[in-house]
């Protein structure tokens, strides 16, 4: 299985260093890591990132597909040379080329592509799809969720809880349809209540996407956590579980640390790991 590593949408937030631990400038750099999976069985997205229509029309209409108070707040650069469609076609592939999307989870810079795939059928775990199809009470849950970036899915398909064999100790939810058994999901819930990273058998060792189960490297691949200031905060502005994120990052952490030989681990949104991962130098 070949994997390419995407970033798909860039956000500038104020503070610098304060959010990704390295710009000496007064804007961070933080990216959307996705994921584009060559597959016996057609191409496969982890994520989508931004999507063309919020490039376009971010603001459209009643229900934006990206609020303007997370667009300054993190200072979105919307760019269409960045969505995963210009990109998958720069690789020689064609929007219907991607049969299957699995989502870490529906947050707009997460999932504002994925009507750029129409063809494309749709893997989330049934409590986010609840929670972000339900009301969306309260600041944070309607800015996060935009049912505009996906209202004209029409092929979802939808899991609950694992059963059956774990994978490292995880709860896995395993024979995703159409999927090929090399790709699970696995529960990640905290950051949002149906969050869940994405495990690949790359045939080499495992990759797993965590998705926002922690957002700064030093939060992993080391027994003491770090976090830059704004990130930390970040994940507390978002989190809907503090017990559970925190316990889920933790577990996340220790697989980084003890399985290390046989478990690579990124998130979504470093951008030093995004760089060492798309030039082949997984940590």
């Amino acid at each position: 299985m070949r994997v390419h590593h995407l970033n798909c949408g860039t956000d500038c937030p104020l503070g610098g260093a304060l959010f990704d631990g390295r710009s000496g400038l007064a804007r961070g750099h933080l990216v959307c890591h996705c994921l584009l999976l060559e597959t016996d069985r057609g191409l496969v997205l982890v994520d989508t990132g931004y999507g063309l229509k919020d490039v376009r029309h971010p603001h459209r209409g009643p229900d934006e597909r990206i609020t303007r108070t997370f667009r300054n707040l993190l200072n979105i650069q919307l760019r269409e040379e960045e969505t995963a469609l210009r990109q998958i076609e720069a690789l020689g592939f064609r929007a219907a080329d991607v049969r299957h999307i699995l989502l870490t989870h529906l947050d707009f810079d997460h999932a504002g592509g994925l009507e750029d795939f129409p063809r494309a059928a749709v893997h989330v775990m049934d409590a986010e799809w609840s929670a972000a199809s339900g009301p969306r009470r309260g600041f944070v849950p309607r800015n996060r969720y935009r049912p505009a970036q996906w209202n004209e899915v029409r092929d979802w398909r939808r899991y609950s809880a694992p059963a059956g064999e774990p994978w490292f100790g995880f709860g896995a939810v395993r024979a995703l349809e159409g999927l090929p058994p090399e790709i699970l999901m696995i529960p990640l819930p905290g950051h949002t209540l149906g969050h869940a990273g994405i495990a690949i058998d790359t045939g080499r060792g495992w990759l797993l996407h965590a998705g926002d189960a922690y957002f700064y490297r030093g939060e992993v691949r080391s027994a003491e956590r770090t976090c830059t200031p704004g990130l930390a905060g970040y994940q507390t502005l978002m989190e809907t579980d503090r017990r559970l994120r925190l316990e889920n990052q933790a577990r996340v952490r220790r697989l980084s640390v003890e399985r290390r030989e046989q478990v690579k681990v990124v998130c979504a949104h470093d951008a030093m790991e995004y760089e060492q991962a798309a030039a082949g130098h997984l940590l």
